[in-house]
């Protein structure tokens, strides 16, 4: 069956509007017109898709079936058609990132990203490490981790090692890493985190009573507001140590993981992709 694109599309907008006038002034034509058009729809499909109420317009049952399918569509094609803004086609990428991996290393590139592959639409998606890069419908997912997720190819962008890290007044207090005993050590969902620390400063660790965080982002944050010293990446925070928010007062520092970028084994590689890979493993070597 033959359909109108103008009718369809004079539906689709009466429908949102549930108004011929509202219709008619978005689409810059006359109410007759739009009325008209939607007449013309329905008789084609020979069901009525609105009742005509004294003040504006009702769905019918057929027009409440038809309206997200009409919708979706309008909304496909305009996805298409913003691809060619400038003259050249655009193409998605979809990558969902570590929320502290995003704000304290990619953000700061991604203006440099752009410049170079203009012809990416980069989508961002932030997580706190736990991702479904098929459900999610992800190109690729940066991961903080050991690189082993089953149906995934993973590759190493860097270590992140870990070190304490709290609000200048407490560290202050802090003269060696026997003192941090006396202070509230904020978690991650990690609970082996201290407990490693403090092996590697050939110390044991204290009994751990904070609070527990599920993203790096929240538990700096509670640091540098003095609720406790954090375990954290310290490339990740660098900004906070150069602006006075965080401090850290020891050196002593561990490597549980990296970040690494992956995809799945079966996702084909779009030019997309391709440009992002290339232009991330450049930056991270430079790290």
């Amino acid at each position: 069956m033959y359909l109108p694109l103008n009718a369809l599309r004079a539906f689709e907008v009466s429908a949102r509007h549930l108004s011929f006038t509202r219709a008619a002034e978005e689409l810059s034509v006359t109410q007759t017109a739009v009325s008209m058009q939607v007449k013309n729809l329905e008789q084609r499909l020979g069901v009525a898709l609105f009742r005509r109420l004294p003040r504006g317009l009702a769905l019918t049952d057929e027009g409440l079936a038809l309206l997200p399918v009409v919708a979706q569509s309008f909304g496909r094609i305009a996805d298409v058609l913003a691809q060619f803004e400038d003259g050249r086609r655009r193409e998605v990428l979809t990558v969902g990132v570590v929320g502290t991996f995003a704000v304290g290393w990619l953000m700061p590139r991604l203006r440099e990203f752009q410049q170079q592959h203009p012809f990416v639409d980069l989508r961002l998606l932030t997580n706190n490490n736990r991702v479904d890069l098929a459900g999610e419908g992800l190109d690729y997912a940066i991961r903080f981790g050991d690189g082993a997720w089953h149906g995934t190819e993973a590759e190493r962008l860097f270590d992140t090692p870990l070190a304490p890290m709290c609000a200048p007044d407490i560290a202050a207090r802090l003269r060696t890493p026997a003192d941090l005993g006396a202070e509230t050590l904020l978690r991650s969902y990690r609970s082996d985190e201290w407990r490693r620390w403090f092996a590697a400063a050939g110390l044991p660790c204290p009994p751990l009573r904070g609070f527990v965080f599920d993203s790096s982002l929240a538990l700096a944050e509670a640091a540098a507001q003095e609720a406790g010293v954090a375990l954290l990446p310290v490339m990740m925070f660098e900004r906070e140590l150069r602006q006075g928010r965080l401090a850290c007062p020891f050196n002593q520092r561990i490597v549980l993981g990296a970040y690494w970028l992956t995809r799945l084994k079966s996702r084909p590689q779009t030019a997309a992709m391709a440009a992002f890979r290339a232009w991330l493993k450049v930056q991270a070597d430079c790290t």
